[in-house]
Parts: C-alpha cells; structure tokens; sequence
C-alpha cells in the first residue's frame, strides 16, 4: 500500500543545521497548500484536521499537527476571514487627527472594539472629499465588517457609500453626518449649541459678535452657525450695516490665519468670536497676540473644542464641549450592532447627545 504521508519531504523547505532547535529557527514558514503537498493529501482535509474536525480520523489529525510544527506552518487570519466574510476589522474613516475631538472619540471606539474582539482600521481623509471617495472603495469586499465615518468639509454626495450598502456594509455617522444617506448617526445639539454661544455673548453685553466656520456645507457648521444667528436675531442687536454674524475662514492652515487676522483688526470688527472647531480658536490667540489685541478685554472667545488644555491657556479658554468619547463608544454599539444582527435597522437609530458650555476667562 502506498505510503499517503511523506515527512521526509520535508527536507526540501527545512533550511540545513544538524542541530534540531537551530533548524527551527530558521526554518520559513509554509502556507496550508505547501503543508498539504508534504503530507500529500487535500488542502480541505489538512484544514479539516486543524480545526479537529470529526470528520478526520485522530490519526490523520496526529500526523497533520506534528507536521505542522514541524515545518513552522500558522494559519492566515485574514484569508480566513475572508472566507467565512468576516475580517474582524471595523473601518473609522476621519477628516483628520489634529483636533482633540477625534483622538478621544476613537477611544470611546476602542473601548467597544475591543471588547468584541475586533481591531481598528483608522483611515484619514484630510477633510478631501476625493480622499474619502477612495479610502470608502477601499473598504469593501471583505476587508471590514462595519464602517464609522465623520465626514470631510467638502462631502457632497453620498453615492460612494451606497456601494458598502449593496455590500451589506453597515455604516454608521458619527460627529459629521451627511443628511442625504438614510443610516445611523450620533451627533451633538450642534444647532442648540450654536444658539448657547451667541446668547452667552449676548449676555456679555456684545454688539459684534462673529461665528468663524470653517465650511459652508458642513452640516455641524451649518447647524452651529444658524443656532447662532438665531440669538443674535432675538438680542435685537443693532449692529452696522457691514455687520455679518457669519464668516468663513477656509482654506491651508496659513490662509486661515491671515483670514482671522484680516477680520478681527478691522475698524468696527468684531468684539467677540466663536470658533466652529478647535483649530480656529487656538488661530485666534496667536493672531491676537501677535496683533497685541488683549482677550477678553478687546475680544472675547468661545471655542467647540474638547481641548484638554483649555483651562491653562492664557487666558482660560471658554469651550463648548462635546462628549467625545461617549459619541465614539456609543457609535460603536450602534455598529456592532448592525454587524452581528443583521436585520437590524441602522436606519432608525439617530442619537443625540448634548454638549454643555464652560465659562472660563476669555468671556469673562
């Protein structure tokens, strides 16, 4: 009867020392089909026998595992999870990292992850629309079971995330939305929020106040800046004809800067700002150092940041706070979700979480 194992093939993958752990050592790695050849028997049955699968004998799974230590085989997690169309991988699509918000927020997420037994696939789209189209395509066939996306400034179609859905991708928003794809999201009381701003400053006794955005098509800006144009309307501020509540600093980082230098050295400018995201405000201050223009006595500022040092900057610096990190975790539970029950209904799940205002110096 002919022999169906041959171990003495071997020899041909094992790299040459008469000493047994120097051998090992460096030995390279076989994949299933090379180990499979050795023993010269199927690929299915080698898989088979790893798994202890009943349906092979012991003394075929015996031979299997001791060849398989032998010639330094482990298995690939990935083209397994492929397989069975699980990766084990969720996807966080960002706009970018710099801002305080999204490193607490992708903590929120791990914690989740984690507790799945999942990794974390983070991507940047440098708030580029292009970018976020491609890293999207990326995503698919099987490389994730679930994306969590805050999208970029200039995200104007969806159309690129309809393909994970024909997938059966779920996808959920968090942070930034984008309010023509019908899935779900968990964002703050942006509009609300924006309202806060502008009455505190209000109440501050201003007369020029300014809401700085960084978009005009972004839905959080959008929503913080028409929650403050609505308390600035309800003050009954009577400001000067060139008065607008709602400017727009966009553009590289030094545009940006030159732009709110621009507006807040300006005869009649403005006596307060509210910055829409961190960068702005923390823009601000150098601008108004570096123009000696005293915060809060010539200005003050309110900032949407989550910066952990707001309390020590000089001076204290007034936030509007988002909870980042309970957004990140919540919008992961929301995921897992849709992953492993799969009829789930992303579609009706829209949480709203508020931020709350933190007086400190800058307006007082």
């Amino acid at each position: 009867m002919r022999n169906r194992f041959r171990p003495q093939a071997a020899k041909t993958i094992v790299h040459g020392s008469k000493n047994p752990g120097q051998r090992r050592e460096r030995m390279k790695k076989v994949n299933i089909r090379e180990l499979a050849q050795v023993l010269n028997i199927s690929v299915a049955t080698v898989s088979k026998a790893l798994r202890d699968s009943h349906e092979i004998s012991a003394e075929t799974k015996k031979k299997v595992v001791e060849m398989a230590a032998l010639l330094n085989y482990t298995p690939n997690p990935h083209a397994s999870s492929l397989r069975k169309k699980n990766s084990k991988t969720i996807g966080v699509i960002l706009p970018k990292v710099a801002d305080n918000f999204f490193s607490l927020a992708i903590n929120g997420i791990q914690s989740i992850a984690e507790s799945k037994g999942y990794h974390l696939l983070i991507y940047l789209s440098h708030d580029k629309f292009i970018n976020e189209k491609l890293i999207v395509a990326d995503c698919g066939s099987g490389r994730v079971d679930g994306i969590l996306i805050s999208i970029s400034g200039d995200t104007e179609t969806a159309e690129h995330l309809r393909q994970l859905n024909e997938e059966n991708i779920p996808i959920v928003f968090f942070d930034r939305d984008f309010d023509g794809f019908d899935t779900a999201r968990v964002i703050t009381n942006d509009r609300e929020c924006g309202y806060m701003a502008g009455k505190h400053l209000v109440e501050k006794g201003m007369q020029r106040p300014v809401f700085l955005s960084i978009s005009s098509s972004l839905p959080i800006c959008k929503e913080r800046a028409e929650g403050f144009e609505q308390a600035i309307r309800e003050s009954g501020i009577v400001a000067s004809p060139a008065y607008q509540p709602v400017l727009y600093c966009e553009g590289s980082d030094e545009a940006i800067f030159e732009q709110i230098k621009t507006i807040i050295s300006q005869q009649d400018g403005p006596d307060a700002v509210v910055a829409s995201v961190e960068k702005i405000a923390l823009q601000v201050y150098m601008a108004c150092q570096e123009l000696g223009i005293h915060i809060p006595a010539a200005l003050k500022v309110i900032a949407f940041s989550t910066l952990e040092t707001a309390p020590i900057l000089n001076p204290s610096l007034t936030t509007i706070t988002q909870p980042a990190f309970e957004i990140g975790k919540t919008a992961a539970e929301i995921l897992f979700k849709g992953i492993e029950k799969k009829n789930f209904d992303l579609k009706g799940e829209k949480i709203i979480l508020p931020s709350r205002l933190i007086e400190r110096a800058s307006t007082q």
